[in-house]
């Protein structure tokens, strides 16, 4: 399990990704609300996303801000970029995350680019597969940065010197 990242310290930016209403149909007609999704990070490492739900626009929002706040990852980075190629994959949604030269930029479409600029990734191809849902491709994405692995990583769990590896 990966250490707990104090928020406090860090200078956090979000980006509302969607927000749509949804609706509960009961015997007196439908409840409307409205559902966001918030990718936060600091553009130097560290994203975290949120799900929030409430009757109003804003208080949807600034929930999924508090809930992004308390899922916050650590995102492994060689330079502008990602270590190695990965597949996220989170329910229908699948990411293909490719890491690229530098100069190349983030070449992504909306719901992946939001959380690649907050972590802080500059250089990186990706595509998205099967899914183009915005949750499950942010899911999807997630579970990707999470999986990457530096090599002084790989080294560290081996017991193995960097340059064995």
């Amino acid at each position: 399990m990966a250490e707990k990242i104090d928020v406090s310290t860090l200078d956090l930016k979000d980006h509302v990704v969607m927000w749509k209403p949804v609706s509960k149909t009961v015997k007196g007609g439908r409840i409307r609300r409205f559902t966001a999704l918030v990718v936060v990070g600091d553009t130097n490492g560290h994203v975290g996303y949120g799900l929030g739900k409430s009757a109003e626009v804003p208080d949807a929002i600034r929930k999924a801000i508090d809930d992004a706040k308390k899922n916050m990852i650590t995102v492994s980075l060689k330079g502008t970029t990602i270590p190695h190629e990965v597949l996220g994959v989170s329910g229908a949604g699948t990411v293909l995350l490719k890491p690229a030269a530098e100069g190349t930029g983030v070449i992504a479409g909306g719901a992946v680019r939001a959380v690649l600029d907050m972590a802080g990734v500059k250089d990186i191809r990706t595509k998205c597969l099967r899914s183009n849902n915005p949750t499950n491709v942010v899911k999807a994405t997630f579970e990707g940065l999470k999986s990457l692995r530096t090599v002084e990583d790989v080294a560290r769990m081996r017991g193995k010197a960097v340059a064995d590896i």
